[in-house]
């Protein structure tokens, strides 16, 4: 992938890993814009990257989503990148959490769905512009879930296979597809208990850039190639192995 001269848009950029992706992205492309649920966490992150393009988006909401698209569409033609990188996790017990029916259709929605509809809407803009390229966001517990995370796993793993459909698929290959599967990195996202093992987002990201430049269609950073590699050969031994990781108190 050409890392400079592009117009991308990145889902979740307002913090943690999204927003380290912005700033490095920022110092050699034309325009990074950014979609985030939070104004408040937009607003800080337009103070941090003044030249970043802001939009709010709860992307759990299909009428929203379908909305940000349009947006793009029309004040973005020259679109060429779009990452998928937002995501939300409920750390709960799926049989003693109430109403978890709700919490699994807003997950599913905002990590699944959302990045299908915006591939589906975009695609024909982004493949009508140079350098065009769609990057998944996902994670190494695609192949040995967490157990305290009763569908985000589910949901990563769904964006997983649904990525490699889409390079098979796809009427042309003008359009690359990747997938970055990310291990624990040490964001907001972890509730300032992140495990022992978190990497930093500059870490998490340099290396995503890393492969990127070498046009691999999967990036596993990290601890999840480790993850990866283990649970080809033990996958039961690598089950018990990432469940046995305890947040910091």
């Amino acid at each position: 992938m050409k890392l400079s001269k592009n117009t991308i848009l990145i889902t979740g950029g307002s913090s943690g890993i999204g927003l380290e992706m912005s700033k490095q992205f920022l110092e050699r492309n034309n325009q990074i814009i950014i979609c985030g649920r939070s104004k408040q966490k937009l607003s800080e992150a337009k103070k941090r990257l003044p030249d970043i393009i802001t939009t709010q988006c709860d992307l759990s909401d299909k009428k929203q989503c379908g909305e940000l698209a349009e947006k793009i569409k029309k004040g973005y033609p020259d679109l060429n990148v779009l990452i998928n990188n937002a995501a939300i996790v409920h750390k709960t017990n799926f049989f003693g959490t109430e109403n978890i029916l709700d919490a699994a259709e807003k997950e599913i929605q905002t990590n699944f769905i959302a990045p299908v509809s915006l591939i589906k809407h975009l695609y024909s803009l982004i493949g009508k512009n140079e350098n065009a390229h769609i990057i998944n966001v996902t994670t190494g517990l695609i192949y040995a879930p967490r157990a305290d995370y009763p569908f985000y796993n589910a949901t990563k793993s769904a964006l997983h296979s649904f990525t490699q459909v889409l390079r098979i698929q796809q009427p042309t290959d003008n359009v690359k597809i990747t997938e970055v599967m990310f291990p624990a990195v040490d964001t907001p996202w972890h509730k300032g208990s992140p495990p022992r093992i978190a990497i930093s987002p500059k870490k998490a990201v340099d290396e995503m850039l890393a492969g990127l430049k070498k046009s691999k269609p999967e990036i596993r950073v990290a601890g999840a190639n480790l993850i990866y590699r283990i649970s080809r050969i033990a996958p039961t031994f690598a089950l018990k192995k990432i469940n046995s990781f305890k947040d910091e108190n």
